[in-house]
């Protein structure tokens, strides 16, 4: 019967290892904000340079925020970008207590 990848790769990498656990969790978020900047921006049929003359910003910038490995998304960023587009930025926090939810 062939494991679970994802639960051994947790077994061998995370468990027990909440420095590990937490950087996980960091990267998660910062590449779940870089898909919602650029499919935001795709679907309203923008280029970044559009989207940046939107915001008050440059196109390297929205380049940047559309990165996954981009660290330095901001609130008040996003909320540019979102009113900017017809959209609005919810922010909700759900417990965490299994793998799946990784």
């Amino acid at each position: 019967m062939p494991k679970n990848a994802v639960k051994v790769l947790h077994r061998r990498y995370i468990k027990d290892q909440p420095e590990r656990k937490a950087s996980l969790q960091e990267e998660r978020i910062n590449a779940q904000v870089a898909q919602l900047i650029y499919d935001l921006r795709k679907d309203a049929g923008l280029t970044q340079q559009q989207l940046a003359k939107m915001v008050g910003t440059t196109q390297s910038v929205i380049s940047r925020l559309e990165d996954s490995d981009y660290d330095g998304h901001s609130l008040t960023m996003l909320e540019r970008i979102a009113k900017a587009l017809n959209s609005r930025i919810i922010i909700q926090a759900v417990k965490v207590n299994s793998i799946q939810a990784l």
